[in-house]
């Protein structure tokens, strides 16, 4: 993919990519199954999306990856920022 691509979609969205480089490239060897990296990511994440994630939602998300073993990729990124409007 070319620079103008990721330049329209940062135009678009307002996140720089490569903030979400640099978050993908930290999910390929999280511990999924420890609490803090998880909250760690979700504040990373509603870092990157200029977006406040609520303490109930973070709880949510928190248990949905450690206890039900969802995984997180960037789809499950790009939902977190658009609900946590």
């Amino acid at each position: 993919m070319d620079n103008q691509f990721f330049k329209g979609i940062e135009k678009k969205t307002g996140v720089n990519m490569n903030d979400i480089f640099e978050l993908a490239n930290s999910l390929q060897n999280a511990n999924f199954k420890d609490e803090q990296t998880v909250r760690g990511i979700i504040k990373r994440v509603s870092q990157i999306a200029n977006k406040k994630v609520p303490k109930e939602l973070e709880d949510k998300i928190v248990h949905s990856i450690i206890n039900d073993g969802k995984k997180i990729d960037l789809n499950t990124i790009s939902k977190m920022m658009n609900n946590g409007k």
